[in-house]
């Protein structure tokens, strides 16, 4: 499916949820008010032919009399808003299903795979620095700088891998420089960059900045790896 096709069925599907999302959201009002309608007027009762009050007084029931017991009402109202939260769920599953199809379309529009060249960082250990910031330039153009929150420092140092950049460059030779900052050994300030040249084909290009230990050093090590 190309793209004009696929944003077409986007479209499609989103004009289909949203209709059906306001058939749902208006379905409590419409219970809401048929519930309160009131009940049609009883008619007049009729002239009573003579004779009729005495009839009336002998068939008529003791008024502490119960009435005949009737079928019990059924529970329709807790059924109703059963049936209706769970397609309220299911809307919410395909507006999420709706918004990833989005998001992959907004980027292959975006960043052709012929152009795109994307950033990757990696932590391997940690024991010798502890991650504050990266500054990317590519061509000695500054493109991304990412300050790191503890938790994200921390799922990094977990094994994660993190998408620090994702953009467009042409076919041909380019420069890529990473600087790096944070607490080196002994808690001190530490900052250090790697550079790289690399080729951009006509597919897509795949970079990773590699933190590692250099133990026999007792220092970090920062590294650009080319994934061909």
């Amino acid at each position: 499916m190309n793209s004009k096709q696929r944003i077409v069925s986007i479209m499609l599907r989103g004009g289909i949820l949203a209709c059906a999302w306001a058939v749902i959201a208006a379905a409590p009002a419409l219970a809401v008010a048929a519930d309160n309608t009131p009940p049609p007027a009883a008619p007049a009762p009729a002239a009573a032919a003579p004779g009729a009050d005495a009839v009336a007084a002998t068939s008529a029931p003791p008024a502490g009399a119960a009435a005949s017991p009737g079928a019990p009402l059924p529970d329709a109202p807790a059924a109703d808003f059963k049936t209706l939260d769970q397609e309220v769920q299911s809307m919410k599953k395909d507006v999420i299903d709706l918004n990833k199809d989005l998001f992959v379309l907004q980027e292959e529009l975006l960043f052709p795979a012929n152009t795109q060249v994307a950033v990757y960082v990696s932590m391997d250990v940690g024991a010798f620095f502890a991650l504050d910031s990266v500054t990317l330039k590519i061509d000695n153009k500054e493109v991304k700088n990412y300050l790191y929150t503890a938790r994200e420092a921390e799922a990094l140092l977990k094994g994660g891998v993190q998408e620090i950049y994702l953009g467009n460059l042409k076919v041909g030779k380019h420069e890529l420089v990473a600087f790096f900052t944070g607490k080196g050994p002994v808690e001190r300030e530490y900052k250090r960059g790697a550079t790289l040249t690399f080729d951009k084909g006509v597919g897509a290009k795949y970079l990773e900045l590699k933190i590692t230990d250099r133990v026999t050093k007792h220092q970090p090590e920062f590294k650009i790896k080319d994934w061909d």
